[in-house]
């Protein structure tokens, strides 16, 4: 598959929980898909600094992602908000 291909994949796996992020005043996009099929992502607007960001990217965008584009073999978040403890 494609570079192009699994990138429309993605993307269309982030437009199913995109209206959720949006609710909350953010956003998810793809910054790059790599030759290995690694995606890396940038969340943007109130996602680039929320302390639920770690929480949000596991339980919806990895999980949206890996469900419709199992070509996928690695998902990271460029901007990633760090969790404090």
């Amino acid at each position: 598959m494609s570079i192009a291909e699994i990138t429309t994949k993605v993307e269309n796996s982030l437009n199913s929980i995109r209206p959720y992020l949006e609710a909350d005043g953010g956003n998810v996009r793809i910054a790059e898909v790599t030759e290995e099929n690694v995606v890396k992502l940038e969340f943007v607007g109130a996602c680039s600094s929320c302390p639920m960001s770690t929480m949000t990217f596991k339980a919806g965008v990895e999980e949206a992602i890996r469900k419709s584009v199992p070509e996928v073999t690695k998902i990271e978040v460029i901007n990633l908000t760090p969790v404090n403890r």
